[in-house]
């Protein structure tokens, strides 16, 4: 019998497996590839579906309340269509304010406002204390840490469970820092790796003691009514349960249309405590006079109501459901008996988590990008661009078309295989 120590080096079915691994590569750079899965953008067929929204709002000019579009003023945005979101974001209309085209700018200022300003119940400005941290489930969004470090904020990272942050560790940090000022939430199909937050993180979130008085949840709700089942998943109502908690100036809630119309052309919304949106407006009213109204008078006309948003959302399902299968359909067939991989399986959002050994992602990615296919740097959806086990991939399949998602998943799964087989045979020689 032949025991493996006199098996020659470089014999075994690894071997076999990587030498496969390079034929398969090498004919993947022979393709000639020039593709992008880099970010989450809504495709130009999707875009589409909103072009009415060009030849809105005709030759009218006021809103329901007589509001002339045109003109300063009304700077909550347009009660019709606050009253048409207000359910999805689950605020309060009188609450709830819309804005400009972009929730990351409305976060971008709600922390500027809060390190020169100070945020209801806070002792004091946050640039004026001597250290200033925020909390960031991982994996997570790249655009939250990058606001984070553009103002010196420490980002501690605390990791995903199958229902939300990790609470435990969440609760005992933020009950033991003082300088721990908020957490980063994507609450419903979360970016990256689908989750929707159940309702015992939410009530944990809203109840959990905090050494900081002015702590502050930045819920993220970007996939309020991103469904791609027919299951469509609810996600438990922070600002409800922060104030029956007693803590009613908790949670900064944020939502824009950037996936549901024009990703570049949409309406952005904060919703808060009473207290947090006169602070906001307040600080607001300093850099504008009002909202594009004009904007938000051809979105009322072109979604109508709640139904029609649904409506309009069923249409981009329809576009991107395909794509979603096809990535899971092609990981299953090129990896799922390899050992090599693990992914996500969202039933909303944006993004697929792809998981390869650690110490694989960025050779992965830089295998990738050498065979002509561009995706997100891996690292990117942890703090400061550092994945400590450079294990996680994101993939956004929404841009190319359906043949083009395909065909660029068979390629990462290739350069999957060939990392993952590299490192079995390096770790066995």
């Amino acid at each position: 019998m032949t025991t493996s120590a006199q098996v020659p080096a470089g014999t075994g079915p690894a071997a076999a497996r990587l030498e496969e691994a390079r034929r398969a590569y090498a004919d993947l750079l022979g393709q000639g590839l020039s593709l992008d899965l880099t970010r989450g953008k809504p495709s130009a067929r999707q875009l589409d579906l909103s072009a009415d929204l060009l030849r809105l709002p005709g030759d009218r000019h006021t809103a329901a309340d007589g509001t002339d579009c045109r003109n300063y003023g009304a700077p909550n945005g347009l009660p019709e269509l606050r009253e048409m979101f207000s359910g999805f974001l689950q605020v309060p209309v009188e609450q709830l304010i819309a804005v400009g085209n972009s929730s990351l700018e409305l976060m971008h200022d709600c922390l500027v406002h809060a390190l020169l300003g100070t945020v209801p119940g806070a002792p004091r400005r946050w640039a004026d204390e001597d250290r200033v941290a925020f909390l960031c489930p991982v994996p997570g969004y790249d655009r939250h840490f990058s606001l984070c470090e553009r103002f010196g904020i420490e980002m501690i990272p605390v990791p995903m469970t199958a229902e939300g942050p990790d609470m435990a560790e969440v609760t005992r940090l933020v009950a033991a820092d003082p300088a721990i000022k908020g957490i980063w939430c994507v609450p419903k199909y979360s970016n990256p790796d689908g989750t929707t937050y159940s309702d015992a993180v939410v009530r944990a979130l809203a109840t959990m003691p905090t050494a900081a008085p002015d702590f502050r949840i930045f819920w993220d709700n970007a996939y309020a009514v991103h469904h791609l089942t027919d299951e469509e998943t609810e996600v438990g109502d922070i600002l409800g349960a922060c104030t029956a908690a007693g803590h009613p100036d908790r949670a900064f809630v944020f939502g824009s249309t950037s996936k549901i119309t024009f990703a570049g052309a949409g309406v952005a919304f904060f919703g808060s405590s009473p207290a947090n949106v006169a602070w906001l407006r307040g600080h607001s009213a300093k850099r504008s006079i009002g909202p594009d109204k004009v904007n938000q008078l051809r979105h009322v006309l072109f979604l109508r109501d709640a139904d029609g948003v649904r409506a309009h959302m069923r249409r981009h399902r329809a576009l991107l459901r395909p794509k979603f299968d096809a990535v899971l359909r092609v990981l299953a067939e090129e990896l799922g008996d390899t050992g090599l991989a693990t992914w996500s399986t969202p039933k909303g959002g944006y993004f697929i988590v792809l998981n390869v050994p650690d110490g694989c992602a960025a050779e992965v990615v830089r295998r990738a990008g050498d065979a002509g296919i561009a995706l997100t740097p891996a690292g990117a959806t942890h703090p400061y661009g550092k994945d400590p086990r450079d294990s996680v991939i994101r993939v956004s399949p929404s841009y190319p078309d359906l043949a083009e998602v395909e065909q660029i998943v068979r390629g990462v799964a290739t350069c999957v295989r060939l990392v993952g087989y590299e490192k079995q045979v390096a770790a066995e020689g």
